[in-house]
Parts: structure tokens; C-alpha cells; sequence
């Protein structure tokens, strides 16, 4: 299949490789001129990935309409800030029988929309599907076995997604349930903001383990009032995508959250993080849509007031534990 990846960050060269290595017939597109022209000529991006070389089929672009011309599949992994974008700049340029698949974890803070739903807003009539999943692209690009989720509404258009993007040591599900799903790969993001403030206060294992459960328990609230199958968010991109964005340190959001629980600013964190940390602005997303729906969010309210009314982690930490009495609820949280 003929496939344009959009976005040239570590996610995008990963996948561009993984799919060019699955024999199809890919072009990468970003949007810096310079770096696009270092990375064709070294087949290395020098800012991410940049000891993994790049299969020399994969046609490097800063012409988005180049990247975009007779795709049948449009995997758009950029900045979730950057989808709306984005897809204004491909709407006139791509087949309206093209598949896009959103990439990006987010929810836009503004709208409150998902990704897809940003997507199908600017490209009218396109259909959309989301992979997401305990996905790091340092291990995808390593080729270590890696498994992830296809969604769309429609069953045929996942299926193809998983067909696509399937090889020996990248196993791909399919679902059904598109809202769940990005939900999942976007609400995690907070928690494991959560999860990386308490190993920054040194806080040990049972704090973060708790953390973790009690983190799901919130997503798949406000999942299941938002539509979504609750079983979804004991999946891959539900507790699976959490538990690797909670431990590992290829995790954005972890690394900040280790920094502002050390004492970092946020301002700071970022800096020193360097990269796009989703969890910040899904925060402010998730807060609004837990008033919205009515949702309780004890873990996600204190991570908002701690970004964005200043409130110190230590007396986040007290007003969390210090809760009225309640009984735990699993949400049907089973595992399958």
C-alpha cells in the first residue's frame, strides 16, 4: 500500500520503518526543511531516534503534498496540538477512500475533542481509525515485540489498520470502540504525570502501584459517561498503555512528573524534558470534562491544581489520602 506518515518525531520515523519494512511503499513528511534534508541524507534524525538508521525506501519530504499524493493510508503523528492543523493542510489533498489513522494521544483542550473527532471535523466524509497501546518507538525501532490496538467504528477499516501494520514482532488487536480507546491513550498521559510526581518524592512502590489502580478507576468513569465500553480500559490501551507510561523512563510524562516532584516548576520541567509532554494539556481536558460529565477525579483534580493553580505536590498528596471513607468499585475492570 502506498502510505504517508506525517509527523517526523520518534513515533513517525518508527512507524515509517516498521511499515516500509512490512513492504509498503512509504513517504515521511516533516515540517522542518533542514532537518528533513539531514535525516534523508543521513537516514538518522539527529534529535529523535537518532541511532536508528531509517530504511532507505522510505521517501523523506518536507512537501506535504508529495508526502500525501495517491495515499491510501494517512497516519498523522504529530503534537495532538498540531492535528487540527494538520489536517486542515490535507484536506484538499487527499482521497476521500483514504484511511486516516490518528497516532497521537491527546484531547484537545479547547473542544474537548479526540483526535479522530478533530480529524473528521476538518476532513468531511474521511474515515478515521486510532492505534494506540503500550507503544514506546525507541523498543518499536528496536524491534522489540510490541502490542498495540486498531480502532475505528467500522470493523473492516480496523481490520485493515491491523493487516497493515502487523509483522513479527508488532501484533496488533482490533476494536470497535474508537472513543474508549483514545480516551485510554490520552488520559494515562495524567496519571503517569501522577505516577512520575511520586517517584520524584521518593514515595516507593505502593504509592505509585495505588496511583496506578486508582488512576484506571478514574479513566474508565469517565469513559463509561462519556459512551465508552468500560472492558476497553482493561485493555492494551487502557491498562496496558498506563502501566508502561507509569514505569518506564522513555515515558515523557513520567520524566516531567519525576521533575516537578523533585521541586521543578512546570515551566522547568518542560524545559528540561524538551519534547512535548502530553499529560499538561490533557490535564486541563480531563479536568473540564469531569465537570461536564459529572465524574468524580480525585487524582486528575490534583494534578490539574498542581499545574495550573500552583498548588504544591506535598498538599496534593495530604487532600488525596486524607478523602472521605469510600468502597472500592472495579468498574468491571476484568481482565480477558
Amino acid at each position: 500500500m502506498r502510505i504517508s506518515i506525517i509527523g517526523l518525531g520518534s513515533w513517525g520515523i518508527a512507524l515509517a520503518g516498521l511499515l516500509c519494512d512490512n513492504g509498503h511503499e512509504v513517504a515521511l513528511w516533516g515540517r522542518n526543511p533542514e532537518r528533513v534534508a539531514e535525516t534523508r541524507e543521513r537516514r538518522r534524525n539527529a534529535v529523535y531516534l537518532p541511532d536508528y538508521e531509517l530504511n532507505k525506501r522510505v521517501l523523506l519530504t518536507d512537501r506535504i503534498q508529495e508526502a500525501a499524493e495517491r495515499a491510501e493510508i494517512i497516519v498523522i503523528s504529530v503534537a495532538s496540538a498540531g492535528v487540527r492543523e494538520i489536517s486542515r493542510d490535507l484536506a484538499s489533498l487527499i482521497d476521500n477512500n483514504a484511511v486516516v489513522v490518528s497516532a497521537a494521544k491527546g484531547i484537545d483542550p479547547d473542544t474537548l475533542q479526540t483526535m479522530t473527532a478533530i480529524i473528521g471535523e476538518e476532513i468531511p466524509g474521511i474515515t478515521t481509525a486510532a492505534l494506540s497501546g503500550p507503544s514506546h518507538a525507541e523498543e518499536v525501532a528496536a524491534g522489540l515485540p510490541t502490542t498495540c490496538v486498531a480502532a475505528s467504528r467500522d470493523a473492516e477499516t480496523a481490520e485493515l489498520v491491523q493487516d497493515t501494520f502487523m509483522s513479527e514482532c508488532f501484533r496488533v488487536y482490533t476494536s470497535v470502540d474508537l472513543l474508549g480507546v483514545e480516551l485510554g491513550g490520552a488520559l494515562k498521559n495524567v496519571i503517569a504525570l501522577a505516577a512520575g510526581i511520586s517517584d520524584g518524592m521518593a514515595f516507593g512502590d505502593n504509592a505509585k502501584a495505588a496511583l496506578m489502580t486508582r488512576g484506571i478507576a478514574e479513566i474508565a468513569r469517565l469513559g463509561s459517561a462519556m459512551g465508552a465500553d468500560t472492558l476497553t480500559f482493561s485493555g492494551l490501551s487502557g491498562i496496558g498503555d498506563l502501566f508502561v507510561t507509569c514505569e518506564s523512563m522513555h515515558s515523557r510524562n513520567r520524566r516531567a512528573g519525576i521533575l516537578l516532584g523533585k521541586g521543578k516548576t512546570l515551566d522547568e520541567a518542560l524545559a528540561e524534558v524538551r519534547m512535548v509532554v502530553e499529560g499538561v494539556s490533557t490535564a486541563k481536558a480531563a479536568h473540564a470534562l469531569a465537570e461536564r460529565y459529572n465524574v468524580d477525579m480525585p487524582i486528575t483534580n490534583e494534578i490539574y491544581k498542581t499545574l495550573f493553580a500552583g498548588k504544591n505536590p506535598s498538599d496534593a498528596v495530604a487532600d488525596l489520602m486524607g478523602r472521605d471513607k469510600k468502597t472500592e468499585r472495579n468498574w468491571g475492570l476484568n481482565i480477558l
